[in-house]
């Protein structure tokens, strides 16, 4: 397919800067596969899809606060430094993303706050991508402290409005465990606590994965050619338990819902020679585009996407390209709010 086909207006009004009052009480679109009914629903309503046996897999990893702000040394000039992934642990080296890269050269030293943490740049990576090594006496958990107090939640940029502190806890879902991410895995913002005991009362099980969200899942597409675009690499884990109960509901021929993209691309990269979810661990890469075979999920739920990405190809692979895009246009029509902390949709056969 070409990246064109994923294209649509969306009016900027749908765009939600804030999520909904209460996390489970956001809309929710119910798309049937075989039949291509459309149902309006509220989040909570999930409960009344899912019976004894089925298995529900999300995504626990944990956003950091990746957003920091630094003084260049001798001009003072403001520099925004994105912290995109730990390199070396001892040696405090990471990956990360500079605006204005353009007064950020090798060598350069930046202050952040009145703090006494100082990086250097020690190389560039891309137009904007460098390697920074932090200077500070801060070992292990105090360095994570430090960087947690002078950190800001890394909201994504199409949400123009200033951080504000109740986005800790919002941009966070509650299945958060393992701190790597610098973007939420925004299907699963959606639970609570009462409506996952309300699902085991049901005898529906929610099971752990891990896969840290790179910025790559959301940069741009930029060739028509969808065979042609490379993805980011992202670490992702699956353990031996979640790999039992979601091979436990397939072999009952029971429902295996993947809580959004990134947990549905976790299970698609650690598949069995005999269709069944392995446990795993590593580094994937892969990119799922229509037409495409899932081997695990049959069930998922997911945020409503932005136009050309590569979150809304997934979903027309899994739902179908005709049906998922006529769903979108029921949802502009209808006034979903879309994106991170946008309203839900739930695609099931």
């Amino acid at each position: 397919m070409k990246l064109s086909e994923f294209n649509f207006n969306l009016p900027t009004e749908l765009i939600a800067f804030y999520p909904a009052e209460n996390r489970d009480e956001a809309r929710l679109m119910v798309v049937h596969k075989k039949t291509g009914q459309i149902e309006h629903k509220v989040f909570k309503d999930l409960l009344n899809y899912f019976d004894e046996g089925d298995t529900l897999v999300a995504n626990d990893t944990k956003v950091f606060p990746a957003r920091l702000y630094g003084n260049k040394e001798k001009t003072g000039a403001k520099i925004e430094v994105f912290l995109l992934r730990e390199l070396n642990r001892e040696y405090k080296l990471w990956d990360v993303l500079v605006d204005p890269a353009r007064k950020i050269r090798v060598g350069n030293k930046l202050y952040f706050g009145d703090s006494d943490l100082v990086a250097e740049v020690i190389d560039n990576t891309t137009s904007r991508g460098r390697t920074i090594r932090f200077l500070t006496d801060a070992m292990g958990e105090d360095f994570y402290k430090l960087i947690d107090s002078l950190g800001e939640t890394p909201l994504p940029k199409y949400i123009k409005r200033d951080v504000e502190e109740a986005d800790r806890e919002r941009y966070q879902t509650i299945f958060a465990q393992n701190k790597g991410a610098v973007a939420a895995p925004t299907a699963g913002l959606h639970f609570t606590k009462q409506l996952v005991k309300r699902l085991a009362l049901k005898g529906v099980e929610v099971c752990p994965l891990t896969l840290h969200v790179g910025l790559g899942t959301f940069r741009p597409v930029d060739v028509e050619d969808l065979t042609k675009h490379k993805t980011d690499s992202e670490n992702f884990n699956i353990p031996q338990s979640t790999a039992e109960r979601v091979n436990a509901s397939l072999n009952a021929k029971k429902k295996v819902c993947a809580i959004g993209t990134t947990t549905l691309r976790a299970m698609e990269s650690s598949v069995s020679s005999t269709n069944r979810l392995k446990v795993n661990s590593g580094w994937t890469d892969k990119f799922i585009f229509p037409p495409y075979e899932f081997k695990i999920a049959n069930a998922l739920i997911t945020n409503f996407h932005m136009p050309q990405s590569i979150l809304l190809m997934m979903a027309c692979a899994f739902g179908g390209y005709e049906l998922i895009m006529k769903a979108y246009e029921e949802a502009i029509k209808e006034k979903y709010q879309f994106f991170s902390y946008g309203d839900a949709m739930l695609i099931i056969d």
